[in-house]
């Protein structure tokens, strides 16, 4: 018999993300969210009367400190991520931490973060949650069926203009480690890890504070001669400044059986336009097309936190695991290193200079 998840969880920050996305996922799951803190209180207390949270801190420090809660989800900006991780690691009470992506901003950074939750008996997950997108779910699971045979060649094509935050005009960085950090994630969880990744990357004409990856093109090399192409196309022409516009979020992957097509529905208008997905393989008469529920927000961020509380009550490491995702921050950094250097980069440079 499967028991339902019921460990306590504070969460840590209250903003969009938190309100709009993982509560409601957390909700139609029943888990139990027992507090929350953020930088903002009066907001945080916003957010708990809003989603019937029952203990508000004034503080964050407060929340870290108390021993009752089992599982932290912190949902802050990257750059002040990792104090918060650590700090929990020194206090040792948590079994568990939902981290948010990009887990740290470098790999070395990261790796510490890793190390200090596995010295501390911390099980760490990072909510790569495109994973459990109900369309990239399905074509994981054919992919492994074989349905498609051997993968020649896979696209993630985003035409999409995401709200950015006012705390990434302190990163001077835009998409790689914002959004496209989500499509390299989910690369390596369809196809395993490229060889060699080549990005290159402009600014966005409407995105006013530094940066230099609003747009980025990114090649990504197999060794079995797979190749994957990531576009990341923040600008999509003058949607904003009153031209009509085509905004999705598609993939496509081609094997040597098959193919599949997937539109996944975060950007879609309304908000919570359902993923879909449709396949065919040699043979079929047409395409089939999945019975999917659900869209990528806020659904997959449920499967992503009950993940982990699975893997606690079950004694197993989740697949979001902190010490995988170190290879999806590797990606990233090597995408950051090719689109300044403009050469190809081995992920090797990074998990062994």
């Amino acid at each position: 018999m499967i028991m339902k998840p019921n460990q306590k969880i504070g969460v840590i920050g209250s903003g969009f993300i938190v309100s709009d996305c993982h509560l409601p996922a957390y909700k139609k799951l029943g888990l139990n969210v027992a507090a929350i803190a953020s930088r903002t209180p009066r907001n945080a207390r916003k957010v708990a009367d809003l989603h019937q949270i029952p203990k508000v801190y004034d503080n964050i420090e407060s929340l870290l400190h108390d021993p009752s809660i089992e599982v932290l989800d912190i949902a802050v900006p990257p750059q002040h991520q990792p104090d918060l991780i650590l700090t929990a690691c020194r206090r040792g009470t948590v079994k568990g931490i939902l981290a948010q992506k990009p887990l740290a901003l470098d790999y070395h950074d990261a790796r510490i973060l890793v190390e200090a939750c596995e010295s501390s008996g911390i099980v760490l997950a990072v909510n790569q949650n495109m994973r459990f997108d109900p369309s990239v779910a399905e074509a994981s699971s054919l992919l492994r069926n074989g349905r498609f045979g051997d993968p020649v060649f896979t696209t993630i094509n985003m035409r999409a203009i995401p709200h950015w935050q006012p705390w990434q005009a302190e990163l001077e960085s835009a998409t790689l480690k914002i959004m496209s950090i989500h499509h390299f994630d989910c690369l390596r969880h369809w196809h395993g890890d490229p060889e060699a990744v080549y990005c290159s990357t402009r600014p966005d004409p409407r995105t006013s504070f530094p940066h230099h990856d609003g747009i980025c093109t990114s090649i990504l090399e197999y060794g079995d001669g797979l190749r994957a192409t990531i576009i990341d196309d923040v600008w999509t022409g003058p949607a904003h400044e009153g031209c009509p516009s085509d905004i999705n979020i598609e993939f496509r992957i081609e094997g040597t059986k098959g193919l599949a097509i997937g539109n996944i529905g975060w950007c879609q208008d309304p908000y919570t336009s359902p993923s879909t997905l449709r396949h065919a393989a040699i043979g079929d008469p047409e395409f089939i097309v999945s019975d999917l529920r659900g869209s990528w927000f806020p659904d997959a961020f449920g499967g992503t936190m009950l993940e982990l509380l699975n893997a606690l009550q079950y004694g197993n490491q989740p697949t979001l695991g902190g010490r995988e995702n170190l290879k999806t921050i590797a990606l990233v950094e090597a995408a950051v290193i090719s689109s300044t250097e403009k050469r190809r980069v081995l992920l090797d440079e990074i998990l062994h200079p």
